[in-house]
């Protein structure tokens, strides 16, 4: 009886060994990943299905020879011997390698290899297994996302990532040895994109590229393109000012000659910024901001040109982009206000005609800030058009309190930027604001100037017929005579003129020995007549003797030093009520 328990029980081991080794066989014949069992001695016993198809190799190519035959090169049969002489140690885990592997055909694949053991036939005699993937692909992949992560695609140069990390690398090991930033910006690269296609400019900046590193060989010079039509270079060593000018200026001529793409000669020109530097000391962050806003500031000066990094004309720089970049907060937070400067009539009577409006920011940092320092920079920030309409909005609900308290109630002129004056939305704001604060529109004068006018981006002389159809005074800002032959060419309902500059600017000198101001601003009011405009104003009246003058010739009130600062509408409030206006002697 115990010898049929037994045997039952032997031969129902049996059958499970039975069993798991053809599952075994299943799985190796099966699996899409290359086997290759081996004896304790690191010979090649079998080979599956998978590692055929993978390698090329036949079962009779591989079998019997060494394992480490696998490997392609010594050093990847070196790291094989490593991993084989380790299979067999006790509590040893599968251990992994990238190694590149023998291939019938193609010679080499790159491949990873695991190094596992199985049992053997002999209890605690493992024989090593090792299993094979190809990674050729993934190898290829990997590798193109590297280039892609350090390379930019259009030009083949470096790209931002891998010129940042150059720097970085340059500072951390920077001892004595000087260092240039420069920094290139393509001068009116749109033109081209929009006038021969995307492609066109994707070919222009290819060609900027190959001059550019042709250019600049010497001192580890590291040439990026960093973004759109921006390019860098990075130059280290023995290094002084005229050095690194001479090579941007060759630079400059070269990129000037013409390129040829479609059959067209595209000449490139370039603003410059320059940053010339010890290396210890800076941050990468310190040393960009410098070659950005000195490359910033050689485009605003006229483009084409190469500046050099100034401390002081740095610093004033980044004070105003500072000041550029919060605006939209400074909105959003109240920080604006309407300051009201009067305009006074010249007769004596120091009555005041007309109230201009004038922005004033109470910045935190800058305490309080007037147009001339944002008003560019809100241009720039496409900010113009809120803060006009905010002018708009506040001092007409001012002026028409005023109305409704006085009887006698001076206009409010709102001398308009340039890119409010062109915005299509601007009659409809104004309409909206005299219909919300019941100013009577002939209170309100509009005021431009011919640049304006000229302007080609809007329909400025439509907008001002309709404001003027809608009974709103039109006033136009002039420098010249010559800017009046704007009212007389395209018909501008045109009633008041307010003259500054040069013109009025001469006129307060103590030496009255200026005949041509004289002569000229007597001209310029001669013709104001012959268009029917009688009412001439004067921006920038200094002195007591400064208006008498301008009043001899005909000018009939005037704003300036010598009536005062701006004050808030409730100084206006003050001075309607019988507070003197505030004249200079």
């Amino acid at each position: 009886m115990l010898l049929a328990v037994a045997q039952e029980a032997q031969a129902e081991a049996q059958a499970a060994r039975d069993a798991a080794a053809r599952r075994f066989i299943d799985l190796y014949a099966a699996t899409p990943i290359g086997v290759v069992l081996g004896d304790t001695d690191g010979i090649i016993r079998d080979i599956n299905p998978a590692l055929v198809q993978l390698l090329g190799h036949t079962r009779s190519d591989l079998v019997g020879k060494p394992l480490t035959s696998l490997a392609a090169t010594p050093s990847d049969a070196k790291a094989l011997t490593a991993a084989l002489a380790e299979f067999s140690l006790p509590g040893r885990r599968p251990r992994q390698e990238r190694l590149t592997v023998t291939h019938a055909k193609d010679g080499t694949l790159r491949a990873r290899l695991t190094v596992a053991t199985i049992e053997g036939c002999v209890e605690g005699d493992p024989h090593p297994v090792l299993m094979i993937e190809d990674i050729n692909e993934l190898d290829l992949l990997g590798e193109t996302l590297r280039r892609q992560n350090v390379q930019d695609s259009l030009t083949g140069l470096p790209n931002s990532y891998h010129f940042e990390s150059k720097l970085d690398m340059t500072l951390a090991g920077a001892t004595d040895e000087r260092i240039a930033l420069i920094y290139l910006d393509i001068d009116g690269f749109k033109v081209i994109n929009d006038g021969l296609g995307p492609g066109a400019g994707d070919e222009v900046l290819r060609q900027v590229a190959r001059k550019l590193e042709a250019q600049f060989v010497t001192h580890d010079a590291v040439v990026a393109r960093l973004f759109g039509d921006g390019f860098a270079v990075l130059l280290r060593g023995e290094l002084d000012n005229a050095d690194v000018v001479g090579l941007v200026e060759d630079a400059m001529r070269e990129l000037a000659e013409p390129v040829y793409v479609q059959g067209k000669g595209i000449g490139v020109n370039v603003s410059v910024g320059i940053v010339v530097t010890e290396a210890a000391g800076h941050t990468r962050e310190e040393l960009h901001r410098a070659a950005e806003i000195t490359l910033h500031r050689a485009k605003e000066n006229g483009k084409a040109q190469w500046m050099f990094f100034e401390q002081e004309l740095h610093d004033r720089d980044r004070r105003r982009y500072g000041i550029g970049a919060t605006i939209g907060g400074g909105l959003e937070n109240g920080q604006f206000g309407v300051d009201y400067e009067p305009t006074v009539k010249l007769d004596g009577s120091n009555q005041i005609a007309v109230v201009n409006a004038v922005l004033r920011w109470d910045h935190p940092d800058h305490g309080v800030l007037r147009p001339s320092d944002f008003s560019d920079l809100a241009d720039t920030t496409g900010m113009t058009p809120a803060l006009g309409q905010l002018v708009l909005t506040q001092s007409m609900s001012d002026a028409a309190a005023w109305h409704r308290e006085f009887t006698k109630a001076p206009d409010l002129c709102v001398r308009l930027p340039t890119r409010f004056a062109i915005d299509p939305n601007l009659v409809c704001v104004v309409r909206t604001e005299l219909e919300r604060t019941g100013l009577p529109p002939n209170k309100l004068r509009i005021c431009t100037d011919s640049i304006a006018l000229t302007d080609p981006r809007g329909e400025v002389l439509e907008t001002l017929s309709v404001l003027a159809d809608l009974n709103v005074k039109i006033t136009l800002a002039v420098s010249g005579a010559a800017d009046l032959e704007l009212i007389h060419q395209h018909r501008l309902p045109v009633g008041f003129l307010i003259v500054s500059g040069s013109l009025v600017d001469a006129l307060a000198e103590e030496d009255t020995g200026d005949h041509g101001a004289h002569r000229h601003l007597s001209m310029l009011l001669a013709r104001a007549r012959e268009l029917g405009i009688n009412r001439v104003g004067a921006d920038g009246v200094h002195s007591a003797e400064h208006a008498r003058r301008l009043a001899d010739l005909g000018v009939i009130a005037g704003r300036g030093k010598l009536f005062g600062e701006e004050v808030d509408a409730a100084g206006i409030r003050s001075m309607l009520a019988g507070a003197p206006v505030g004249v200079r002697s």
